[in-house]
This record gives structure tokens, sequence and C-alpha cells, in this order.
């Protein structure tokens, strides 16, 4: 207990009575500029005092602060996120432009007026940047296109990717050639990638763009306008006009060069001041706020934002800055800003701290077959990282080595992906795309019917009739239908119990999972097992109505009545497109759909006539898995595999195997990246959520009324027993 209570009285120690600012400086210059500093503030009585202490870096600085063996340090948008990422601190203080942008300015992307390029079809263009590694030129524009799937990454070879996504480029300072090949170097025509060379920095990379070098070019919003319209006298820039360019949207629009605040990549934020969580910021910035008002640029002794007298530039703080800014309570996500961090998380890859090989979770015999043919041909193909299989019992089971970290990718249908999430803290890292429909990464679920002039039954009829489904907790096979018939009212669950309510609604159902302790067995009662009429009711393809193809065999062969299904499972298997007997011979013109306001509708006529437009099946991970080298991978595999007339391999196809949707859907057209769509919650979109959560039955008012049963009879008790 006194060791508690001695460890409490420290922490509120650093938190409250910080008496001296240990400030972390990286070379000689800054240190010299430092002690000055101290100097100064030590004659002005400011308090708390100051002190310099030497680092090697700012990420090194960084390390000092968590160590407790410094207390602040002045870093970029960059090294903001690693220090905040890694280490765990938190801005106390932003400096201030004169750019009219208080602590901020933003990175945009350029093009001539009437380019056809726009920010989704950057692919194959020719681009001019300020210099690798550099915030407006690199790493915001490509971590934006990195973290939004348009650059795929394997391996952590940015360089390589983007030299492989655009045609050819000017990066000033990279390490490959590939990436120089638009740099025109110095005067002299020599040193072409060098920082220093005439394509470089904010100007040179706009003045690639105006010579016709480029397609596009990425600066800072200020860029064009300084060196536009008479404002810069240089040969290249005199006869440039502002209204011959434009910017790129993230939207994929164009937008004029002013409205940069409204269309850009990301809003830069300034340099901060950071320290550890645990210190009281506001002491800080007393300190600075006392010395900036008394050494600013108007004084005639020391200045704190001027480092001419050091024979140097930007020395502790930039030059440019004009006063440093309270950032209150900010984290340092919320001072980075949504954007600028996901462009972080974007370029923000260590190699080292990659997966060695992805383990793929499998549910069936056939699905770990597949899955050992596509970790060979990855392996002929050099892809990374290298591609192992784990098999197990069901999705919860592979959702529980993910969490373990024991496993690291599954695909999972809607339902499943809410239970990932939800339950187990997974998150998407890629999903498939579908080509039946113009919406990509979502399809409709749907009602599926024969048709029967005698017998042309309604939503409002289904009752007693017999029901196909593509599995317990399945989402257009079950969480959608049944979810809709409880919202409708025609399925009153008793205590919670949806199970005992469907049995009791259909006269007979095939649901391939439903084979639990405690299900009612009219769940189970039209499934038809495997070959030799075993494994009824699995929930994995040796029950042969598991799954679409599944269910709609269960319509198609009259077991049931109606199958719940996605919209192209009807057109996936029917008219010649499938070669299985049991369905060579079918006609898509043979059945009909159930709309939700009571009429019939062809199949055609699925986006008017659906329960529900339901996300695609996701790549689930842990949170910690770096999710774009899940998608690299997939998305470069898919450049070999992921056409059906691959004589490899396929990647979308189960034929081989005698299945269906094996690892992945057969009818994937490709696999994409999550973009913003990051949390299960936002993967799954909130109208789908809401009609899933709407199938949550409200366990905790059963569990109320329990617990009030139990009060009572507790009372009741404790009353007999006191008389």
């Amino acid at each position: 207990m006194i060791w508690k209570i001695v460890f409490i009285l420290f922490y509120f120690h650093t938190i409250l009575c910080l008496n001296e600012v240990r400030w972390c400086t990286i070379s000689d210059p800054e240190n010299k500029k430092c002690n000055d500093m101290k100097a100064a503030f030590g004659q002005a009585k400011i308090t708390p005092m100051l002190s310099c202490v030497n680092g090697k870096s700012g990420m090194d600085c960084a390390r000092m602060i968590m160590n407790n063996e410094a207390d602040a340090v002045t870093l970029n948008g960059e090294l903001i996120y690693q220090a905040g990422s890694q280490y765990n601190l938190k801005p106390v203080a932003g400096e201030v432009y004169d750019q009219g942008m208080g602590t901020s300015y933003y990175a945009v992307a350029v093009v001539r007026k009437n380019s056809s390029y726009t920010i989704n079809n950057l692919k194959g263009a020719k681009s001019c940047h300020t210099g690798f590694q550099r915030t407006a030129g690199w790493n915001v524009p490509i971590g934006y296109l990195i973290d939004s799937g348009r650059i795929a990454v394997v391996a952590c070879n940015i360089q390589k990717a983007v030299s492989s996504f655009f045609s050819q480029s000017c990066v000033p300072g990279s390490t490959q050639a590939d990436l120089c090949q638009l740099c025109i170097g110095d005067a002299n025509g020599t040193n072409v990638c060098d920082l220093n060379g005439r394509y470089s920095d904010y100007s040179g990379a706009f003045r690639c763009l105006v010579e016709g070098q480029g397609d596009v070019a990425f600066i800072k919003h200020s860029t064009v306008a300084e060196n536009s319209d008479g404002k810069n006298t240089d040969s290249w820039a005199r006869e440039v006009i502002s209204s011959d360019y434009q910017l790129l949207c993230r939207d994929g629009s164009h937008a004029d060069i002013s409205e940069w605040r409204q269309c850009n990549l990301a809003r830069v934020p300034a340099h901060a001041v950071m320290t550890r969580t645990n210190t009281d910021g506001s002491l800080i910035y007393k300190m600075l706020q006392d010395g900036q008002q008394k050494y600013n640029i108007h004084s005639s002794g020391f200045r704190m934002f001027d480092s001419s007298a050091y024979n140097s530039n930007n020395l502790l703080f930039r030059d440019m800055t004009t006063e440093l800014r309270a950032t209150g309570n900010q984290t340092y996500q919320a001072w980075l800003g949504d954007d600028y961090l996901q462009a972080m998380k974007g370029i923000n890859c260590d190699p080292d701290k990659l997966p060695k090989s992805l383990r793929w979770c499998t549910l069936s015999t056939p699905e770990i077959w597949k899955c050992a043919d596509m970790a060979r041909v990855f392996k002929d193909k050099n892809l990374d990282p290298s591609l192992q299989c784990v098999s197990a019992d069901s999705p919860e089971a592979c959702m529980e080595l993910i969490r373990q970290k024991e496993v690291d990718a599954v695909t999972l249908d809607g339902g499943d992906v809410y239970k990932a999430g939800k339950t187990y803290g997974l998150v998407p890292a890629a999903g498939e795309s579908y080509p039946e429909t113009n919406l990509s990464s979502s399809y409709y679920a749907v009602a599926l019917v024969r048709r029967d002039p005698l017998n042309a039954f309604t939503i409002h009829d289904l009752k007693g009739k017999k029901s196909c489904h593509t599995g317990y907790e399945r989402t257009a096979g079950w969480n959608v239908p049944i979810g809709a018939l409880i919202k409708l009212g025609s399925i009153r669950p008793d205590e919670c119990n949806t199970a005992k309510a469907v049995a009791n609604f259909f006269s007979g159902s095939c649901v391939p999972g439903a084979n639990q302790k405690n299900f009612p067995p009219e769940l189970c009662k039209l499934c038809k097992g495997d070959s030799k009429g075993q494994n009824k009711c699995e929930k994995d393809t040796r029950e042969q109505y598991f799954g679409y193809s599944g269910a709609f065999r269960c319509l198609a062969e009259k077991a049931g009545d109606v199958a719940f299904v996605k919209h192209a499972t009807v057109f996936e298997l029917t008219d010649g497109q499938s070669t299985e007997s049991w369905a060579k011979n079918l006609k898509s013109s043979d059945f009909q759909l159930l709309c939700p306001n009571g009429a019939r509708a062809e199949v055609s006529q699925y986006p008017d006539c659906n329960w529900a437009q339901v996300p695609a099946h996701a790549v689930m991970v842990h949170p910690d898995t770096n999710i774009h080298a899940v998608y690299g991978l997939l998305a470069n595999a898919q450049e070999y595999y992921g056409n059906d007339n691959s004589s490899q391999f396929k990647m979308f196809d189960s034929s081989s195997y005698n299945a269906n949707d094996l690892i992945f859907k057969d009818s994937t057209y490709k696999i994409v990246p999550v973009q913003e769509k990051k949390t299960y919650s936002q993967w799954l979109g909130s109208g789908y959520l809401e009609s899933l959560e709407g199938m949550q039955c409200s366990s905790s008012a059963a569990k109320l009324r329990v617990n009030i049963t139990f009060l009572l009879i507790s009372a009741l008790l404790l009353i007999t027993f006191s008389v």
C-alpha cells in the first residue's frame, strides 16, 4: 500500500511541480542558442527555469523525454506522429506562421487546366515532387495514395511501388534512379537527382509541371500563387498564369487554385513543442509565452525566432514563426488532424515490424487445399509476406486466434465482420469487389423464389413456407431477412429466442450452422449434408446447401420455397454459367424476387426489390497488423492470379476444388482497399449496422426481468424468515 502512495505522490509531483524545463537540442548551434535562451529567460526571471540537454535527433529527444531525461523539444508533423505513436508524447504549443494560415499549411496536387487526370486515375501519370521524404511533396501525397489503396506497397518498398505507379517522376533526393527520370539537375545539367536541383523544393516541383515534364506536381497551397501572375521574375515563371492550373480534390473533382482550403490532400500541421502526457504542459507554455513576449522579433538582444546569429536556420523554432500558441489539451492525433494522420499511417512502414509470413485462417478441407496452392504460387512470384495456412473449426475460432495473434487474417461476411469487430476487436484490411453492380464493395440481399403463376405468394405469405438460408448468422441468408421479418412483426421472438421463433414461422428450413444445442431441429430439417448424407447442417461446404450456391440449390431442387441469398447468385448459377449438374439446365427467368413492399419482381430488378444493401466480405486482421502490407500482398497477387483466365491459379474461382467461395467469394472481381472504412462499423455502414443491431434481441431487458424476479423472490424470502 505504501509503495502505491509513493508512486501517486511522485506522479503528481511530476505533473504539478515542474521546477525546470530541460530542452532537448540536436546540434551544437542549437545547443548554443538554447543556452542563450536559458540566460535570457533567467535574466528576465521567467519560470520554470530552463536548462539544455543534448540529443542525437528529434526522435532521440522524444525517447529521452519519454524516459524523463528531457522535458521538451520542437518537432515537425512527421516526427510528432512518431513521437506520439511510439513514445506517447503530446503537443503543448504550436508555431504560428505569417501565412494567413495560423498553425498549418495545405499539401495539394496541381495539374494543368483541363487535364484529364484526377486523383483517381493518376496511375501512369508523370509526377513532380519537392523532394524525397519532404512533407508536401512526398509524405502527404504518397502516404495518402497508399492509405487510400491507390498505391499498393509490398514489403515496405515504397519507392519501388511509387516508380511502378507513376510512369516517370522527379523525386529529388531519391535513392532509386527510376524516380529521377524527369529531373534536370543543376544549371550545368549535373547532380540530376540532387536536392538542390532546378526541379527541387516547392517552386522546382511546380516548374517541372510548367515546363511540361510532369502531369502533376505535389506542392503546398501557396506555391502556384507565389510563382505566377508576375510574382516570380525567373525566366521559366514570367509567363505563368495561375488560372491555367487547377487542384485535384480527394473526391475526384478539380478546383481552382484559390480553393485550396476545400480541395487539398491534407492540412499539414505546424511544428509543435512536445512533452510527456503526465507533464503539465501549461507550465511549459507559460515559460514560452513569457519568453516570446520579451524576446520576439523586435527584441534588440536575444530573439527566439531568429537563428541568424548562429549562422544557421530554424534552431529550436522555425525562423518564420511569429508566435507560439497553446494547444490546450489536444492529443497528437488531434493536432495532426485526420487527413494528415492517415497519410502518415500510409507512409510509415517499418520492414522490421512486418510479419515474416501472413497466417491465413481456413474453414474447411477444400479451403486449406486452395490456400496451400495460393501460398505456393505467391512464393513463385516472390510476393511478400509469404502465406501460411491455418485450419480452424469456425469463423469464431479464427477470430479468437487472430485476437491472440496466433493467426493473421480471415475473410468474413458482414455478419461475421460485425462479430469480429464488436466482440474480438478486429479491423478490416481489404475487401472484395463484385462486377455485377457499380457498388464496388457492396451487394444486395434478396429473397429468391421460383416463378409459379399458380402460387405467386408474397412476403406476407411466408409463414408456413420452407426456407433456405446461406448459414446461421450469415448476412444475406439470416441477419438481413430475419431482421426484416422481425421488424415487420411477422416473426416475434419470445425471450430473445430468435431461433425458436424462426422455426415456428417456417414449416421447415435449412440453416447451416443451426445444428447447435438447444436449437430447434426444424432449422436443419431441409439440409442435405454431403454426398453420403453425412455432416448435415454443418456451416461449411460439407453441407451441400451451405452458402449462396447451396441456398439457391435448396430452392432449385424444390427442397425449399424461398432462398435468402445475394442478388448475383441467380445469375452466377443459371443460363449456362455453372457446370454443376444440378444447375446447368436452370434459367434465370424461372425465378423471381420477393420485394419488401409485398410485390414480386424480375431477378434483374434487384436494385429496387431487395431487403438491404449490404457490405462486401472483408479480410479481417488484428488492429496491430499493418493493413497496407496485407492489401499490398493481395493487390499485387491479383495482378497475376485475379483473372479467371489464369492457368496456374485463380484467386476467385473454387471450381477446381469441387466447392464454392473458398477464401474469397467466386464472384469477386478484385480485392479493394478499405480506404476510409478502417473499422468494422465504418465498413458495414450505418444503415446496415442499424439493421444488424436490430437483430440483437433485447437480452438486457430479459436479464432485467430475471434480476427483478430474483430480487422479488429474495425480498419475499427475507420477509418470510424475518416473520
